[in-house]
């Protein structure tokens, strides 16, 4: 089991900056491919950012491109997401998830019931 637990939500200002983090435990010793999603009050679920175990790969929703990166120190079993220009549509929960399995997650990296493992979430909020 991996448990995952993210951090660094607040009340910020638009065009303000973030970076939240997400740190793994548990049964880490393996490679494993995490994912940010985000849900905002009467909303679903959304994809905002997705990394593969070794960085080479990074995806994006479209709403967040050129805004937002994701990182990940491994060394650290921790997953970033730097958040640059913040608006007040950013506003949600931000959740992080962990999939084991590379092909699921090359295929299904923006599915958030895809993945093995999901963590609680923590707010962030921006004002206008």
């Amino acid at each position: 089991q991996v448990q995952l637990v993210e951090s660094g939500g607040r009340l910020v200002q638009a065009g303000g900056s973030l970076r939240l983090s997400c740190a793994a435990s548990g049964r880490t010793s393996g490679t494993y491919h995490m994912a940010w999603f985000r849900q905002a009050p009467g909303k679903e679920r959304e994809f905002v950012a997705a990394i593969r175990w070794s960085g080479i790969n990074t995806y994006y929703a479209d709403s967040v491109k050129g805004r937002f990166t994701i990182s990940r120190d491994n060394a650290k079993n921790t997953v970033y997401l730097q958040m640059n220009n913040l608006k007040p549509e950013d506003t949600a929960v931000y959740y992080c998830a962990a999939e084991i399995d590379y092909y699921t997650f090359r295929s299904y990296y923006s599915d958030w019931k895809k993945f093995d493992y999901r963590g609680q979430g923590t707010q962030v909020t921006v004002s206008s």
